[in-house]
């Protein structure tokens, strides 16, 4: 009987937590075992699982350790725990979130139900256009060097339910296992890749950050999506002040600010006069610059607006470029659809949000790509470029529901 343990852990939330591992996927932690090899014995799986932790004695393994390359240079290790203790990480958060998200502040965007990076960057592209100054900080390994003491007292300050204190103190402490068989032990941080630690991060964060602007500088409105945040002002006085404070506040947690990728930024526009070091900057995959807009009586003028990267763009195309499509004579343009169109939608659906002329360039390379495709597989359009773009854009416009980019307007010329 589930009554009997010493902790009230039901069956169903150890099963509602499988299902929510098998849906992410996720691969392999340091036993080697896939969710499909899970699965081989899943029901005597689950029970193992369950009784150990509604008895007291689930132990997590270590963490293995993976090296991902990072954008800007270097690498950043990513923690991948077991399948069995991802499924166990998700019972704990299952009962962990309902308890602290009501407290979460309202422009915490990151990791959060109901919460999006879109929704992030449509308030800093407003608060941008009311605050002529950004600082704009990074926490320096933020993950790997949250303070245990800080995570357990915040966790003691929004529950006493003695399960979920046990196994994330449990987690916290996990030794990490490198690719060459070395244990590291853990006195400091959570494993990025772990189930709780986005949910640990923002409970630590939102006192470290959050709750704290809400005290000392309520007039400066901010984002933060996880580590990654902005802070708006109207001066820059304020903004130095501002971002002085913030270095010294999260030292005094125990946190180092990225001194390259923190920094103040004047968000210059028609309005906004003078010259300064920095007038642009990134946040969630979206540099924010001045642009050329047009307003609806078809005017045009410069505002501080978001818009793709030229280097997520470039990897749009490479992305492109692997498929090949060229190579795909064997495939009809329908099959192409199929094949593809969900990725697009995908790149549409996140950075076609803003400014989506910056995303024409990658459409127009496609469109090329296909043309190409076209005059390999039909002979009459061997050799034949011009007509092979005359060919494929009266199909765009014919039957723009092929390419999500077509929808956008984006197709190849008809003469």
């Amino acid at each position: 009987m589930e009554s009997t343990k010493p902790f009230s852990i039901s069956k169903r939330a150890v099963w509602e937590a499988y299902k929510r591992v098998k849906a992410n996927h996720g691969a392999a932690g340091i036993d080697g075992e896939s969710i499909a090899e899970f699965e081989e014995h899943l029901k005597d799986n689950l029970y193992k699982l369950w009784n150990r932790l509604a008895s007291g004695s689930y132990f997590p393994p270590p963490v293995k350790v993976v090296a991902i390359a990072k954008k800007e240079g270097g690498q950043r290790l990513l923690g991948v725990p077991t399948v069995s203790d991802r499924i166990a990480q998700t019972v704990v958060n299952l009962a962990l979130e309902p308890l602290v998200e009501p407290h979460f502040h309202g422009d915490s965007y990151g990791y959060r139900p109901g919460k999006s990076a879109h929704q992030a960057l449509v308030a800093t592209r407003q608060r941008c256009w009311r605050y002529a100054w950004v600082v704009k900080f990074d926490i320096k390994g933020a993950c790997d060097n949250l303070s245990h003491a800080l995570i357990l007292k915040a966790l003691r300050h929004h529950t006493a339910c003695k399960w979920i204190l046990l196994y994330s103190e449990r987690w916290l402490t996990a030794p990490l296992q490198h690719e060459d068989g070395r244990l590291e032990a853990r006195t400091r941080g959570t494993a990025q890749g772990g189930v709780v630690s986005p949910v640990l991060l923002n409970l630590v964060l939102h006192y470290v950050f959050d709750r704290w602007m809400q005290h000392h500088y309520p007039q400066y409105p901010f984002e933060r999506y996880a580590d990654d945040g902005l802070a708006h002002c109207q001066t820059e006085a304020e903004a130095l002040a501002l971002k002085a404070a913030l270095v010294a506040r999260f030292a005094e947690c125990g946190l180092e600010l990225h001194p390259a990728k923190t920094r103040i930024i004047y968000c210059k526009d028609d309005d906004r006069q003078g010259e300064y070091e920095h007038t642009k900057f990134d946040f969630l995959g979206y540099p924010f610059r001045a642009r050329r807009s047009k307003n609806r009586w078809g005017k045009y003028f410069i505002n501080f607006s978001p818009a793709v990267s030229s280097s997520a763009g470039k990897a749009m195309r490479q992305k492109t470029r692997s498929w090949g499509l060229q190579e795909r004579s064997d495939k009809s343009l329908e099959d192409l659809s199929r094949m593809f169109n969900p990725i697009l939608r995908g790149w549409v659906n996140y950075y076609g949000r803003f400014y989506k002329s910056a995303m024409y360039p990658t459409f127009r390379h496609l469109d090329q790509v296909l043309v190409r495709w076209a005059m390999r597989k039909y002979k009459r359009l061997r050799r034949h470029k011009r007509r092979a773009e005359y060919w494929l854009g009266r199909i765009a416009r014919k039957e723009p529901q092929l390419f999500t980019h077509w929808q956008m307007g984006v197709r190849p010329a008809v003469g």
